[in-house]
């Protein structure tokens, strides 16, 4: 089926382009906004800006998750991580978290400015590997001119920790991630996926960023959802989330799933795929 046909099928329209950072970099970025029966762009309640998890990219089964969202009524931004899909950089090398993070909110930021966006609220999302560079785009942007332009967070199954079973880590962490056998053969033959051996370099990196996000976990101010499967086994479904601040539980709130894996929100049986309800009602 072609891709237009297929995202008509969904109810949304995808677009999809390259966005140059403000370093030179080019990003491979789309977006996803629902549609009526007629084909007709439908209104939206607000935007989110998601980020994909480590050797994946922001299309394949990554992308239920932004059809998702935009069935609901939302506009959802999504951009290749920096050395992933086909964005620039060398594969999943990623020795400057910093950086990746700031190429993806630059175009973050470029379209939430824009109309009619700037006038709506605004969520970022992340998966796995993709909720720590989130974090780190909050905190690059928290102090901006004008105010945090967040409204919320959102994190699934976010690497905040580094379990110590992936200390060094090794290259088969897709099967730990995928409980649904059809669905990781579906990701498993994904063409941009990365199959090779962690870079130690990254691993390095990614050790450093979740220290620095765990010193900085009370710096955390908005509103946020975490979900997480309790049987992951790829990272640390404890001790994941900012300390809940003193008078605002009912903002912020964390739900672990049991028995669910990693990719808890695309790589379970559908019969099991509950969090997103959950999520819905959050942004709403």
């Amino acid at each position: 089926m072609p891709e237009d046909e297929y995202y008509a099928s969904q109810g949304v329209r995808n677009r999809q382009s390259y966005f140059t950072t403000p370093q030179g970099h080019r990003l491979f970025t789309q977006s996803f906004e629902p549609v009526g029966a007629d084909g007709k762009l439908l209104p939206v309640k607000a935007s989110v800006y998601m980020t994909h998890g480590y050797g994946s990219d922001s299309g394949w089964l990554f992308q239920k998750i932004a059809i998702s969202y935009a069935r609901w009524g939302y506009t959802v931004f999504c951009a290749d991580l920096l050395g992933h899909g086909r964005s620039d950089g060398i594969r999943c090398y990623l020795g400057d978290m910093e950086g990746v993070a700031a190429a993806s909110l630059s175009f973050f930021l470029h379209t939430r400015r824009s109309k009619p966006f700037e006038d709506l609220p605004a969520f970022l999302f992340g998966e796995s590997m993709g909720g720590a560079a989130t974090m780190l785009m909050y905190f690059q942007s928290k102090d901006l001119p004008g105010g945090c332009p967040w409204t919320g967070l959102i994190f699934s199954a976010p690497l905040f920790v580094m379990p110590e079973d992936m200390k060094p880590s090794d290259n088969k962490m897709v099967g730990k991630a995928i409980k649904d056998r059809e669905k990781l053969k579906i990701i498993a033959s994904n063409p941009r996926r990365y199959t090779g051996k962690p870079r130690v370099g990254t691993m390095r990196e990614l050790a450093r960023v979740c220290e620095y996000i765990q010193s900085r976990f009370a710096d955390v101010e908005l509103p946020f959802l975490t979900v997480h499967g309790t049987d992951d086994g790829v990272t640390s479904p404890r001790e994941l989330v900012p300390p809940v601040r003193a008078g605002e539980q009912h903002r912020q709130s964390v739900r672990l799933y049991e028995g669910m894996y990693h990719s808890l929100i695309q790589g379970e049986p559908e019969e099991k795929q509950q969090p997103r309800p959950g999520r819905h009602a959050r942004l709403d």
